[in-house]
Formats: C-alpha cells, structure tokens, sequence
C-alpha cells in the first residue's frame, strides 16, 4: 500500500472508526489505511474506503481502485466533498475465499444521502474497487 502511516495519525487510534463499525480506528480500518493489513472481505474493503473519503485519503483510493476502472485523480481537498455523517451497510458479500463481492450501503453527508451497490474484486490476495450503482431515491 501506497500510504504511510503518519498520513492518519491525526485521527486517535483509540477514537471509533469513522466506518460505523463500533471498533477503535486502530483495530478497526486504520491497518488498512497504513497498509499494515490488508483488508479480508470486500465489506473490510468498503469500510476502509469510507474512512479514506472521511480522512480525505484519495492515495488509499486509488490504490484500492481496480487499475480497470481507476481514475487518474480524485482531487479530494478538506473544501471540497461531502462532510460524511455516517455509514449502514445493508448487505454484503465477498470472503477471503471469494474473487468477487458486492457491498450494498448507505452513507449519510450533511445536506443528503448516498445509497450505493459497489462490486468488488479479489485478485492475488487483495481486494480492490471496481464499480457501483447508485440507488434512486
């Protein structure tokens, strides 16, 4: 993993993770942030991609994007993008075992909802981002 560990230090490893998961930061998604543990589910995954967007941590977006569907650049700066309120995962499959996975999620930012099925990929051990479709309504 790209990123380095003193890139989210200013979140409090003892802090509850932004993902929702109930978990201290430290034990929950910050390993996968670091890159000091790779994430195990694409559920894992997806967690760590909403902390990444909340801490702003566009290099571990990128870096957990499939290089298939990837974009250049998200251009995340504290001005701009949603200021995320909170995460419900609804459904979720992908395992350790699994080479495919599907998160269905709803995340909360001031002033609206995202209400999201992403599908993910399991490819040489790590998991990575592939796409989603947005939910109406």
């Amino acid at each position: 993993m790209t990123s380095s560990s003193s890139s989210f230090d200013f979140w409090p490893s003892s802090r509850a993770c932004p993902c929702g998961s109930g978990e201290p930061f430290g034990r929950c998604c910050r390993p996968r942030l670091t890159g000091d543990a790779p994430a195990r589910t694409a559920e894992a995954l997806m967690r760590s991609r909403y902390t990444a967007f909340v801490l702003r941590g566009e290099a571990y977006l990128l870096a957990t994007w499939h290089p298939s569907t990837r974009p250049a650049s998200l251009g995340l700066r504290e001005e701009d993008g949603p200021a995320w309120l909170g995460l419900t995962v609804r459904r979720a499959r992908g395992g350790p075992s699994d080479t495919r996975g599907t998160v269905e999620f709803v995340a909360r930012f001031r002033g609206g909802t995202l209400h999201e099925t992403s599908t993910f990929r399991r490819e040489e051990g790590r998991w990575f981002y592939v796409d989603g479709d947005i939910h109406a309504g």
